[in-house]
């Protein structure tokens, strides 16, 4: 008689708890268990949350090797079938050998379920046909479970859903989750309800109005932009290290619609324009997406939205500084160039069209299109064509935790018909497709790639562009650890080549992803080892460190709306000396757009408490030695960055915290 002792493992989480009836069935190389049912003295409290039992399984002769376990469970007379959240199984054999079998998904039924144990293997190693049937099994039920879903045409596909609940389980947020999201939600607008704000349609008629909506939620930060948000410094940095580091690029001749003269820019025998040009001194920021956008209708008022032009100049103490500002694309009489001589309203309302020009573009093309979408995509890639015991699933899926829900969220109250961002942003409706399919259409992989994208922008050298620093820091980071990773279980090239089931996962994203764009550059398939590791790195740093860096200071830099208007209700001046306070005032978005895009923002930079910061991996996947030893390295790295970070910050008047690495979740999850 041969005894194996198996150790069930209960996640220790909310509602993880079965009073079913558990059973296990052991299968082998040499053979299979009986279908045991698993009890021992702790009786009913085997399964709750956060326990740890051990049971024996006893079989008339060894089995040889463990290929996978079989679990189901039963519900009692007295009680119904409930939900069951195990975390992992381990088993140790007559032999003395412990085998690994990790699950970390819900159980909601009574049906068998089966789990390969946790040594990775690719399509081609699977060679028990026990294995091959259940790779297979599995991948097939993936497909019913995660469907395409054409949300809106011209832009990547998603996951279909009715609802949230009409998701797989083991996607859906964690009930702490759930309960903080719409404590948030709930509490941001219920403070401005009852201020009589949310409702208010009237303009704002001085700024110490909106000082006092401010003051109900502020960090040092949005503190900090509310006093200089006036300040051409303070304009020119948020390029470098705002909310939307990704438009400025050094240009090495200005482009033709945009008519600067040297005198109109230095004046007084200030530097020369093509001399700076020359030395590289001279930026330009573009947002011709936005060009002829159709805009919203928002309190039966029309509302504008500017595709500006934007020069800026590196000064010899190394500040950014808004030189030229031209809010439409096409010169001509009635689009005048501003200039910092002008006048204070003049200039700062050239300023205030550009912001929320901004706003705009990060909005829906920065962090919705490049981070949120793409990274459903590589997610929804990844479980319909990718088995559990892959190497790749067991890298990836980390990183893919809460997207599926919050996208679905995002769909259902921010930019659906009746969404936030439909009701109260000036490009909501018509206007957000076309940018949209814009920006798709213009993406290229390599922007997609921080080191591809600064060099591509001419900013290697630009001073205190710490997105840049820190960017590129944990992007070669994430590619040792994805290199070595991924190199330990892909000796060479014809690894890759043969692995059918990456080629399928790389081909999903760029036909439901990049719509078959073979414009964009993504790889419709893998040849070589360091395709691969490339684009793996891309789509880990995309979903975590990217993400965090377009979306952690929204409440910083927006929540004081003149910084960050999300709406503009006047047409930008067509000739100079007209602008004036009142006017600036009058273009503000009324008060109830103000208040709905705070509390927005406020949400959306809010971390949950079951937060999991980069390189954590909670869930044991992995179970060989090397991959796990790989990890602990990565996770140093990361707090070598960390610490690194820290230390810098506390000698920056703004400090910039967004990637690090202790502040960067493992995924899209907010």
């Amino acid at each position: 008689m041969s005894t194996y002792k198996v150790t069930v493992f209960t996640t220790n989480g909310v509602a993880a708890t079965t009073f079913n009836n558990v059973f296990v069935k052991l299968v082998g190389t040499e053979g299979e268990s009986e279908r045991t049912w698993l009890w021992n003295l702790k009786g009913p409290l085997a399964f709750t949350q956060g326990a740890v039992s051990c049971f024996s399984v006893w079989c008339s002769t060894s089995i040889g090797k463990l290929l996978l376990i079989e679990i189901d469970k039963q519900a009692l007379l007295l009680f119904p079938q409930d939900s069951w959240f195990p975390a992992k199984v381990e088993v140790e054999s007559p032999e003395g050998h412990t085998y690994k079998f990790p699950i970390y998904r819900w159980n909601t039924d009574h049906k068998v379920h089966r789990f390969r144990e946790a040594t990775a293997l690719r399509v081609f190693d699977d060679n028990h046909h026990l294995g091959r049937y259940t790779r297979q099994q599995e991948l097939r039920q993936r497909e019913e479970d995660y469907r395409w879903d054409v949300y809106m045409e011209g832009i990547p596909h998603c996951i279909k859903a009715d609802s949230p609940l009409s998701l797989p389980c083991e996607v859906l947020f964690s009930y702490t989750k759930s309960k903080e999201f719409a404590f948030t939600v709930v509490s941001g607008l219920t403070e401005l309800k009852l201020k009589g704000l949310s409702d208010c349609k009237k303009n704002w008629t001085n700024i110490d109005d909106i000082n006092r909506v401010f003051c109900c939620k502020r960090t040092d930060i949005s503190d900090y932009v509310q006093e200089h948000w006036k300040e051409d410094s303070f304009f020119g940095y948020q390029f470098l290290n705002g909310v939307n580091p990704m438009m400025i690029r050094r240009i090495s001749c200005l482009p033709s619609n945009f008519p600067v003269t040297g005198n109109m820019v230095f004046p007084h025998c200030g530097p020369n324009l093509d001399e700076e040009v020359k030395k590289g001194n001279i930026f330009l920021c573009d947002y011709k997406t936005m060009d002829g956008v159709q805009t919203s209708i928002i309190n039966g008022k029309k509302q504008y939205l500017m595709a500006p032009l934007v020069l800026l100049h590196k000064t010899a103490d190394d500040k950014l500084m808004p030189i030229a500002i031209q809010l439409k694309q096409k010169p001509s009489e009635d689009n005048p160039i501003f200039l910092p001589t002008d006048s204070e309203y003049d200039w700062l309302m050239a300023k205030i069209f550009v912001r929320s020009a901004d706003f705009n573009e990060h909005q829906l093309n920065v962090h919705l299109l490049r981070t949120h979408l793409l990274t459903e995509v590589f997610a929804v890639s990844l479980l319909r064509n990718v088995p559990m015991v892959h190497p790749l699933y067991k890298l990836l899926i980390p990183h893919t935790r809460y997207t599926l829900q919050i996208n679905f969220l995002a769909r259902k109250t921010l930019i659906s018909e009746d969404g936030v961002f439909t009701q109260f942003v000036s490009s909501g409706g018509e206007g957000m497709i076309t940018i949209l399919k814009r920006s798709l259409s213009s993406m290229t992989y390599t922007s997609l790639c921080i080191p591809d994208d600064i060099a591509e922008r001419g900013l290697q050298d630009v001073p205190n562009y710490y997105y840049r620093d820190d960017g590129l820091r944990i992007w070669d980071i994430i590619h040792r650890f994805v290199e070595g990773i991924l190199g330990h279980y892909y000796q060479n090239d014809s690894h890759v080549q043969q692995d059918s089931e990456v080629q399928k996962w790389i081909l999903d994203i760029f036909e439901h992803g990049f719509l078959s764009q073979a414009s964009t550059g993504i790889p419709q398939k893998f040849t070589t080892v360091p395709e691969l590791v490339k684009f793996v790195t891309m789509v880990i740093f995309t979903g975590s460190a990217q993400h965090a860096a377009v979306n952690s200071g929204q409440y910083d830099y927006g929540g004081w709306m003149p910084n960050n208007p999300i709406s503009l209700q006047l047409p930008p001046p067509t000739k100079k000396g007209t602008a004036s306070e009142a006017t600036m005032l009058a273009t503000f978005p009324d008060v109830n757009a103000t208040v709905q895009g705070m509390a927005t923002m406020w949400l959306l930079s809010k971390q949950s408490s079951d937060f999991i910061h980069l390189g954590q991996y909670i869930e044991e996947h992995f179970g060989e030695e090397i991959p796990c030893q790989m990890i602990k390295n990565f996770q140093e790295e990361l707090k070598v960055l960390s610490e690194d970070i820290q230390a810098r910050n506390k000698n920056l008047e703004v400090p910039y915290t967004y990637m690090d690495p202790a502040e960067v979740e493992n995924s899209v999850a907010i």
